[in-house]
């Protein structure tokens, strides 16, 4: 039987070229304008292989769905989507159950590599509840943040040097490889003469800088770096309130 994939998005565009690559592909698919209608078509989730969830949407946004969906099934497979990617979503999303996140706009070939790394994972047992995150929802619940099928893991534990981020970055075809990103002094400097507060190389502040770099560059090339490593030189100005706000470590 061929596996059943559910599209919640309001877009009617995006839903009927989404249908129409997975189906391409082999998979049945259904659709919902919104939350409230992608959870009555998701019901118990017995019907479903995976849902796709757009994150912004009127109403119920795609947060609040995905909630509801793990209420009911806590190991529903599901994979976030959204043009307006971070961190602190990616992360909000993982720890509610999340199984990947993927930014908009896809191309088809990513849309079905994120489905088909989604479907090849075990249905998550997840011992998350709602009232486990709102004790900890200081500290994350997950070290696994997925961008359009690749999935980047951290190997923290082989730092060397304060200015160096290790992740193991692995392909939707499984393919595991190490990349490092450099924290450049230049971005550090920055970033406290714009905030007028210090952020030394250790702070988790840069983590997440490195994180969103490694992610942009698989996202925008489609591959691991060729030489296994990136230098985080620049930060977006967008990013400035974050680092004034950012807890000292």
């Amino acid at each position: 039987m061929n596996k059943r994939i559910l599209v919640i998005d309001d877009e009617e565009n995006i839903r009927r070229v989404t249908r129409l690559t997975l189906q391409a592909a082999g998979y049945e698919v259904g659709e919902a304008g919104d939350g409230e209608r992608g959870l009555e078509a998701f019901g118990d989730g017995s019907a479903w292989d995976a849902v796709l969830l757009d994150q912004r949407m009127p109403g119920m946004d795609g947060l609040e769905t995905l909630r509801r969906i793990k209420h009911r099934h806590a190991s529903a497979r599901v994979i976030m989507s959204t043009a307006y990617a971070s961190i602190e979503l990616a992360v909000d999303a993982m720890k509610l159950g999340a199984t990947d996140f993927v930014r908009k706009p896809m191309t088809p070939e990513i849309l079905r590599n994120a489905v088909a790394a989604a479907l090849a994972k075990q249905r998550p047992v997840s011992s998350i509840t709602p009232s486990s995150i709102a004790e900890d929802s200081h500290e994350p619940l997950i070290q696994i943040i997925t961008m359009n099928g690749f999935t980047i893991m951290d190997a923290e534990g082989t730092r060397q040097d304060p200015n160096e981020r290790r992740f193991v970055v692995k392909s939707p075809t499984g393919t595991e490889h190490e990349v490092l990103v450099q924290i450049d002094e230049e971005a550090i400097g920055y970033v406290q003469r714009m905030t007028r507060r210090e952020l030394p190389a250790d702070n988790s502040f840069w983590t997440t800088q490195a994180q969103r770099l490694l992610s942009d560059y698989l996202w925008e090339e489609g591959k691991v770096p060729p030489t296994r490593k990136l230098i985080l030189k620049d930060i977006d100005r967008e990013e400035l309130p974050i680092a004034a706000r950012w807890q000292t470590n």
